[in-house]
């Protein structure tokens, strides 16, 4: 019989009884309690000359049973010296019958009978005492009194496996205790595992044990101490019976010889094999079992053979397996004969130990009915050693995570706290108690209650938590908050506990519930000692009469309480024991009902009691101040609602007359108090209730305000269910949850959005992000929502109601598209086809209606009455759609019948009477649920109600497979998963999981913590998680690899033109965006993830075509034809570009074995590609110069380098190496690449310095650092480069591929020739050079550590490599990063956070520890000093001296093995490190992190310095401002930076969180307004911001959607602001307000806006000035604006012609400008029938000149003191054109397509920006 789920993995006996009450124990003859000097804890002594007359009894009632299901019974006793003890042990079995095992000293010897066992017990000695000796030569005779030195004893008694054996019974439960005398016990308890007591917590990690397997430690709080240096078997015993090897007396209780010897001595990981031997069973067990035994010996053999050896295999067992076994396996595992158990004895093993067989003829059949697990019926004997093979553990364990809960309240509203530090606050959500940090929303939680929590407490320190739930076991339990662990748990009420208050101190606890006569109880309880170990005690209790609604202890004296109620408030105090209680004298306010009290805390805790103030709350508005040491009235005032003047109401409301607003709760601070109404605001009063200082509306009444400790924020908790806080500085509220007010009935999830939304009985459906938990909608109606579904790709929604109406809702809207009246009845099920088109509805009236869900109106194409099985049991899920959209399932006509239909049409497909499967049951077996399979359309999962799931077929109806029993409540919800192999169900407040393929051979897990029953569970869209709602909502963290099915872990994935392939093309790109898994393998990506929703077209439909250039290892890529030194556009077409010469082209292979690490470099994914015809001007005649760049490329990896002996500092951004000296701030510029660098590497002696980039073919450039001129390129490997590195003497160095051609090539530094290379078996993540010897050096990978030889032969040079495995003690691992110590070691660093030190000349490694809890990329050592930074942003440097005398240990050692590995400093930065340089004694160095920004750090004084910033994601705009002192820059990531040109250090940064910004602009000069900038966002917002308060000066919002461009008028009046859907906003900077929406675009994103200054009275038009809009249809509208009057008029509308037909989805923006020399003039470019720029007149109204174009534009701008322009073009080009005379020039420095290009207002400097690279240019001219 499976354990209960509150019993796993132990219960304590005596905590669970409360032995120390004896209210459910008893006790007899000399029993004392006192402290064990040897244990240092309280322990329970039982004396007296007879046993049986003194004696603890468990429970108390012989007619009461403990009902433990443990199939291990634990004791921890010590027998008193000289004398004699007994224990009883009542165990039921599964026939009802109790057995009682019994044994003692006393006996002397074995005996049986039906109903008891008698086990002799043979007391040990100390170690080398005489009676040691004495009884190892004796080994008989020696049963009698324990001896004088008799020590703890740890004794563990398998109950199932000893019932098993001896009576041949099934164990049920253990029913009662009986412990005699002589004896002195500490604890007992029961558990499911097999502990062990000798071994820490720490070894049984590192020996891998864990609950899954059966074994582990013993709980700390069952624990003996062990003294530091000491060992737990030198101090005391420990017994398990039945023991392994020989035992004299036989079949008696008592410590095996040479145990713990043989434990020392052998290691775990390989057992020894002995022979086997026979032993002698006793005669009561021959009696009733035929039995042979292998018992492994290294003494004598024993003195008796059996002579039953014939169905023995021969094979042996290690002992510590046979736990393992389940005797319920056992007994059905022998139904077969002797000739097939004796055809397989065969096998063997090397497991060593112990087979038990059992004959079957003897076993009688049995089977267990209502067992949680499945049980495998075998065909021939199992050995117990392999009941562990027959039925395995479900992994990962656990598989299920509890990650967030949505939910608050439940049983109350009225508890809600905060921590001392203000950061955390603390809720009840039904059975479980949330701690919640208020700014990031992260959540843990308190599990234990099994019903409602009713009331919550802190200490003052808020480091004890005290609850209690509801129901009938109103439980209290204390909790240790900041470890999250139980402390103790006891009660003293019947029911109804509703109130907790602790002291101050935490001593002393006060609770108020009902007794078992209804009558209110107060009780007092000691928990002093609690967080020590100590037990709770009673210190005082009192019955009364009197109503209590609230009760709180005193923080100033712990036994003195108040309490009120329904007319009354009490002073209550404890004395000697017992506890008083006074009125306050209410006078005529007597007959109120008061809600809550306080005290005046603003007064120190010395100050006399005369002075305390008491405030009091009632329903009636009234608030109270008492004076506490009078117990009178001091003050009474009253809230009064606003009066409002009516005609009909001539008196003004009065104190007395008047109706009050009801306070609900009170709170007061040293500064204010606080007050929550049923009107719902929480209001803050001055002390003297003269005025309100703030207030806050909710949307429901306040039912709970708590002030937080520092007086700064103010915690509101409403009855609807919301929870959050005031912030009294910035008077800011912020919402921390919203939940439901009634049961969740069913949810959907949007994957491709991540939102989710549920029906409640509240009336509402509600639509949450599961990411932020934040509600975003909130549908409320008078009709109760039943049935939700989420449309699979687009945001809309439908949802069921009880009256039978069906209704659909558009999320982004927020409005009703359709809404339909078909069904008569509850709406029991709605779903969705997988591919969108139809929608699905049924009724608990039978109705079943096909609705078309490709129209908005979802039009209904058919409805079908009767067919769907009557009721409303089957809702919310009562309908099941195949993953191919072809078929439908429900349960219907009737219970008994399943139909599956046609999808599209609705016709029948086949109908399965479930009844009639089983015919042995004898009452009809109706359905409840039906459920496809994803992976099969072929199986249909049917739940019954008989607790079954059958798997049926779905072409023929026949029964494929069965499982019963799956919960013991009838199964309310499964689900599978995509990949088939998880099934998931539901079943009362239980979730399981189980392993779909092996749901017979694999225990399922099962999970609590709903206290109602669940509604529905399913699995995430992305198969990363599990929802499961009924009181609230629960988001679990599904921890099982759902990659795992798609290919194996070694398989090649190559991409191939297929029909599959093109299949795919065709899909719409929402649904790769849901988090499914592909069909076929995404291209690779950066570190940093993409957005993959706007990657699915090149995804999909351009693996096959997407072009990959080669990068050439020549600079510049020159066109085939010479050009001359200056290059002229002519007005000719120039769009003769050559195409790209797919035979130079390597093909893209991509590998779908991408190592699990950040450290492996991922380029960038680019759509670009680099020209292959550009105009490279000539040397010293370039139009402008690179002067900076801006910005570190923190995709790299290794890609920053210092020398600081020499002083050089150098790093890459895009395909740039910039060598920068940080005295001067200049930088220097070395330029050659067109790809990406990714990794870079310098000398030595800091002379040459390489660099690599490129993706299909890495090239590598080799600099000259003191010219900066390129000596030569090399190339070799086909992916891109992970890894370079010198050798010491600077003769070699050395390249690394990434995964795609992981490979090793060496090479020369004088003549940079390929020396040799070798092909790697995996990839490579890093690699070094020995400091000490240069022809040593090692690499990490996936495969482990490769030890490198350098062996040179003459000319010859060879590269001898020898890998080495992860050590097993770090798992399945990659290692990531590696360093030399110059002591003939090596350490290296792993995706999971280990370091692990390596002898480099043994190749072994020789210590473990685990320095960071993420994976650490970044690992240098120097001297004793080891630098690691990892993804978890933390850097650290550690003390590693120690280490280096762990290498003559011989063994693996860790850190708990007392090796003083300390940090010595830490630090955290804003993102993963990805480069590191340190000097040599690890004082200062410099860091590269992923945020693309490089910090220097200085040890000595722990500081950290930002010397290069920039954007860790796409630059959307840069601009100058008007004096061109500072720059901004705007990103995806959100932030507004803001830079100074003259050091290009950031100067302020303006972050907005989960919104991108695509646009920005500075505010015209002027001298009586400061510097302002204008940034649009995603959310259709503009933010102004300004520099000199460095703060957000207004937020407006003129747009629904994202916005594109945005300018400030020429006069600053307005702002113009243009969105993608084409509408222009005029807003006023001023006042906030959108002045004016111009619609003439609609429908065409906006490309470019520009303002200038310009009379129009020459167009005919009023106006001081002029503004055009460019948009994506070729359209630009020329307006007149005057903006002081409110004027704005259409100029000129210009439309430009397209080609006849396009079949490119990318194409050029629309970008139009006026020219600076002449406003009449403009400048448009775009998507055409050529690639040109065209001037157009607006006087003339025609277009008066054309320049072609080599490429279509991407950006434009225009230089205003000169005819300069530059475009940025998709190909990477650069290009500087001169308006007059159409000559150019091109330049490519960057790594992709540009995206902006500004000039500044002088035209002196130009910005270009491509992705996150900009870069600032010099202008020269042409």
């Amino acid at each position: 019989m499976a354990s209960a789920g509150w019993q796993h993995p132990y219960v304590n006996i005596f905590k669970h009884v409360k032995v120390e009450e004896w209210k459910k124990s008893a006790k007899a003859g000399d029993v004392s309690s006192s402290v064990d000097k040897t244990l240092k804890c309280p322990v329970f002594r039982i004396k007296g000359p007879v046993p049986t007359n003194s004696y603890i009894l468990v429970p108390k009632s012989t007619e009461g049973s403990l009902g433990l299901t443990g199939r291990y019974f634990y004791l921890l006793f010590r027998p008193i010296p000289g004398k004699y003890f007994m224990v009883h042990l009542d165990v039921v079995v599964e026939e009802g019958q109790v057995v009682r095992i019994s044994f003692s000293n006393m006996f002397r010897e074995f005996k049986s009978t039906a109903t008891w066992i008698q086990f002799p017990f043979l007391c040990s000695a100390a170690k080398d005492s005489v009676y040691e000796n004495t009884s190892r030569s004796a080994r008989e005779g020696l049963v009698g009194p324990a001896p004088a030195s008799v020590r703890w004893t740890c004794l563990m008694i398998d109950l199932r496996f000893t019932l098993s054996l001896y009576l041949n019974r099934h164990h049920s439960h253990l029913k009662s205790i009986k412990l005699c005398a002589n004896m002195v016990v500490k604890n007992m308890f029961t558990s499911d595992l097999l502990l062990d007591p000798g071994i820490s917590f720490s070894e049984a990690k590192q020996r891998g044990l864990s609950s899954s397997q059966g074994k582990g430690p013993i709980p700390r709080e069952m624990s003996f101490p062990v003294p530091k240096g000491s060992f737990w078997n030198n101090l005391y015993d420990h017994i398990k019976f039945p023991s392994k090897g020989t035992m004299l007396p036989f079949d008696s209780i008592q410590k095996r010889e040479l145990e713990s010897q043989a434990r020392s001595s052998s290691n775990p990981r390989s057992p020894v094999r002995d022979e086997p031997h026979c032993a002698r069973i006793s005669a009561p067990v021959q009696e009733r079992v035929s039995i042979s035994q292998h018992i492994t010996s290294s003494k004598q053999p024993p003195r008796h053979r059996t002579s039953v050896v014939s169905i023995v295999p021969e094979s042996s067992c290690n002992l510590e397996d046979w736990p393992c076994c389940d005797d319920d396996q056992l007994q059905d595992s022998t139904r077969c004969s002797s000739r097939r158990a004796s055809s397989r004895s065969h096998r063997v093993t090397d497991d060593g130990g112990v087979h038990v067989f059992v004959h079957p003829e003897d076993v009688p059949s049995t089977h267990e009915e209502e067992s949680e697990d499945e049980v495998l019926f075998t065909s021939a004997p199992v050995p117990l050693a392999s009941f562990k093979e027959s039925k395995q553990q479900l992994l990962p364990d656990p598989i299920l995570r509890l990650s967030r809960i949505i939910g608050f309240g439940g049983a109350t509203t009225r508890h809600a706290l905060w921590t001392k530090s203000g950061d955390e606050v603390v809720y009840p959500c039904h059975a479980i108690i949330v701690s919640m940090k208020i700014l990031s929303s992260e959540q843990r939680f308190f599990i234990g209650h099994t019903d409602k929590i009713s009331a919550l407490a802190f200490n003052g320190n808020t480091t004890l938590l005290a609850s209690a739930q509801s129901g009938s076991n109103s439980v209290v339990r204390l909790w240790n908050y900041s470890e999250g662990s139980c402390l103790s748990m006891f009660r003293a009420h019947a029911h109804s506990l509703c109130c907790l208050s602790f002291s101050y101190g935490g001593s002393v606890l006060c609770g108020v519930g009902k007794d078992r006569h209804n009558k209110t109880m107060v009780v007092v309880w000691n928990t002093l000692n609690t967080s020590k170990g100590g037990v709770v005690t009673v210190l005082a209790k009192a019955h009364t009469d009197v109503d209590i609604f609230t009760m709180k202890v005193a923080f100033f004296d712990d036994t003195r309480m108040v309490s009120c109620g329904r007319d009354n408030i009490r002073l209550w105090r404890v004395r000697n024991g017992t506890l008083r209680s006074c009125p306050v004298n209410l006078g005529e306010y007597h007959s109120l009902d008061f809600t809550d009290v306080t005290f005046d805390e603003g007064i120190c805790s010395d100050q006399q009691f005369d002075d305390r103030t008491l405030y009091a709350s009632t329903r009636s508005g009234h608030i109270f101040e008492i004076d506490y040491c009078r117990v009178a009235i001091k003050n009474v005032r009253k809230l009064l609602p606003a009066q409002q003047q009516h005609a009909h109401r001539r008196e003004k409301w009065t104190f007395h007359s008047g109706p009050g607003i009801a306070i609900n709760s009170i709170c007061v601070s040293s500064s204010f108090c606080a007050t929550g109404t049923e009107d719902g605001f929480l209001r803050l009063w001055t002390l003297d209730f003269s005025s309100v200082i703030l207030e806050a509306e909710h949307e429901g009444p306040v039912s709970e305000v708590s002030v937080s400790f520092d007086s700064l924020q103010v915690l509101a908790a409403t009855s609807t269910g919301n929870l959050g806080f005031l912030d009294v500085s910035s008077r800011g509220y912020n919402t921390l949850m919203r939940s439901h007010a009634d049961a969740v009935l069913g949810f959907s999830v949007d994957g491709i959005r991540r939102h989710l939304t549920t029906a409640s009985a509240d009336g509402t459906v509600r639509v949450w992000n599961m990411d932020s938990l934040h509600q975003l909608y909130d549908f409320v109606s008078e009709d109760r929502p039943c049935s939700v579904a989420f449309h699979p790709h687009e945001q809309t929604f439908s949802c069921g109601f009880s009256s039978g109406t069906v209704r659909v809702f558009d999320i982004s809207s927020a409005k009703l598209l359709a809404e339909h009246k078909q069904h008569r009845g509850e709406v029991i099920g709605l779903a969705f086809s997988s591919d969108g088109d139809f929608m699905y509805s049924a009724d608990s009236e039978g109705s079943l209606v096909l609705y078309n869900a490709s129209e908005e109106d979802h039009s209904v194409i058919r409805v079908a009455c009767s067919v769907v099985a009557g009721g409303t049991e089957r809702a919310p899920d009562a309908l099941a759609v195949s993953s191919d959209s072809s078929r439908l399932a429900f349960v219907g006509p009737s219970p008994y019948i399943v139909t599956i239909a046609d999808a599209r049409s609705l016709d029948k497909l086949l109908h399965v009477d479930v009844s009639v499967l089983d015919v042995e049951s004898l009452q009809l077996d109706s359905a409840l649920k039906v459920c496809f399979s994803p992976a099969s359309t072929e199986h249909l999962l049917i739940v019954t109600s008989a607790n079954k799931i059958l798997w049926v077929s779905t072409k023929t109806g026949r029964l494929l497979r069965q499982m019963s029993n799956v919960h013991k409540h009838p199964c309310s919800s499964l689900a599978v998963s995509e990949d088939s192999r998880f099934l998931l169900t539901s079943g009362h407040n239980a979730v399981k999981v189980w392993d779909y393929n092996r749901i017979h051979r694999v225990n399922p897990q099962m999970f609590i913590g709903h206290s109602q029953p669940i509604r529905q569970v399913s699995f995430t869209p992305d198969q990363l998680g599990v929802v499961s709602v009924g009181d609230a909502i629960f988001l679990w963290d599904f921890l099982a690899d759902p990659v795992e099915c798609l290919t194996g872990s070694n398989s090649q994935f190559k991409v191939t033109h297929s029909s599959s392939l093109a299949a795919d093309t065709e899909m719409n790109g929402a649904r790769l965006s849901n988090g499914m898994p592909r069909q076929t393998a995404p291209l690779p990506s950066s570190q940093h993830r993409l957005d993959v929703s706007t990657m699915d077209r090149i995804i999909q439909g351009g693996l096959g075509s997407l072009s990959v250039c080669e990068e050439d290892p020549v600079k510049p890529v020159q066109p085939s034809d010479p050009r001359p030194a200056v290059s002229f556009l002519k007005v000719t077409d120039l769009d003769s570009v050559s195409p790209l010469n797919a035979d130079h082209m390597d093909s893209m292979e991509l590998n779908q074995n991408k190592p699990n690490c950040y450290k492996h470099f991922i380029p960038r994914l680019k759509t670009s590609s680099l020209a292959q015809s550009i105009a490279a001007p000539q040397p010293h005649d370039e139009g402008i110069k690179l002067k900076a760049v801006i910005g570190y490329n923190g995709n790299g990896r290794g890609n920053m380098v210092w020398s600081p002996d020499q002083g050089l500092f150098a790093y890459s951004c895009g395909c740039v190496v910039v060598v920068e000296y940080l005295h001067t701030g200049t930088q220097r510029h070395l330029q050659g690449h067109s790809e990406e660098i990714s990794c870079l590497a310098i000398s030595n002696d800091a002379q040459t310095m390489v660099s690599a980039a490129g993706s299909s073919r890495s090239l590598i450039f080799i600099w000259d650092v003191q010219t900066g001129t390129c000596r030569s390129t090399v190339t070799y490997h086909k992916g891109a480069m992970q890894s370079l590195a010198f050798s010491q003497d600077d003769f070699f160095f050395l390249s690394v591929g990434d995964f795609s051609d992981p490979g090793l090539a060496l090479w020369g530094t004088e003549t940079f020739q390929l020396l040799s290379s070798v092909n790697m078996s995996g990839p490579i993540h890093d690699v070094a050079f020995s400091p000490s010897a240069a022809s040593v050096m090692a690499c990490v990978g996936s495969r482990g550590l490769y030890f490198c030889l350098i062996l040179s032969h003459g000319s010859n040079t060879d590269l001898k490599v020898q890998r080495v495995s992860a050590p097993p003690e770090v798992g399945d691992v990659e290692l990531t990063a590696l360093c030399f110590h110059v002591d003939s070691f090596l350490l290296t660093s792993t995706n999971r956070g280990h370091v692990c030190a390596w002898d480099i000349n043994k190749q072994c490694c020789f210590m473990i520890w685990k320095a960071d809890d993420g994976e650490i990329g970044v690992l240098l050592c120097r001297g004793n000093r080891l630098l690691t930074g990892s993804s978890t942003l933390w850097l650290r440097l550690w003390e590693i001296e120690a280490v280096q005398g762990m290498k003559s240990t011989g063994k693996v050692c860790g850190i708990n093995d007392g090796t003083k590995v300390v940090v010595e400093q830490e630090m955290m930065l804003d993102g993963t490190m990805v480069s590191a340089a340190f000097d040599n004694s690890m004082d200062m160095g410099i860091v590269g992190t992923t945020a693309g920004t490089l910090w220097y750090i200085n040890w000595s004084d722990n500081s950290s310095i930002r010397l290069v910033s920039g954007h860790r994601s796409k630059v959307n705009d840069v601009i100058f401002s008007h004096d061109e002192s500072h720059f901004a820059t705007c990103s995806e990531d959100g932030s507004v930076r803001v830079w100074s040109t003259s050091s290009y250090e950031l100067v302020v940064q303006f972050q907005v969180i989960n919104q991108a910004c695509g646009c920005l602009c500075w505010s015209p000069p002027s001298k009586e307004v400061d510097s302002y900038i204008a940034a649009g966002y995603s959310d259709g917002t503009l933010r102004i911001f300004q520099l000199a308060s460095t703060e957000m000066e207004m937020k407006l919002h003129p747009h629904y959607e994202a916005v594109s461009a945005v300018t400030y008028s020429a006069s600053g009046h307005v702002i113009l602001s243009a969105g993608i859907n084409g509408l222009i906003a005029v807003s006023s900077p001023i006042s906030g307000t959108t002045i004016r929406v111009i619609r003439d675009h609609k429908g065409a994103t906006l490309n470019s806006i520009q303002c200038v200054n310009e009379q129009c009275k020459k167009f005919g038009l009023e106006g001081n000035e002029m503004f055009l809009a460019a948009g994506a249809d070729r359209r630009v509208s020329v307006w007149a604006a005057d903006w002081s009057k409110q004027k704005c008029d259409l100029l000129d509308w210009l439309s430009f012609p397209a080609p006849p037909s396009s079949t490119d989805d990318s194409l050029p923006p629309s970008l139009a400008a006026f020219y600076p020399a002449d406003h009449s003039l403009l400048i448009y470019t775009g998507y055409g029938v050529e690639k040109e720029l065209s001037f157009y007149s607006l006087t003339k109204k025609q277009i008066i000149k054309k320049i072609s174009l080599t490429h279509w534009a991407t950006c434009m701008s225009l230089s205003p003191q000169s005819h300069l322009l530059a475009v940025g073009c998709k190909e990477r080009v650069l290009k500087l054109i001169k308006s007059t005379s159409g000559r150019f020039q091109d330049f490519v420095l960057h790594s992709d397509s540009l995206q902006t290009c500004h000039f500044s207002p002088s035209g002196t400097l130009l910005f270009s920006a491509a992705h996150d690279e900009v870069l600032l240019w010099e202008v020269s001219g042409l």
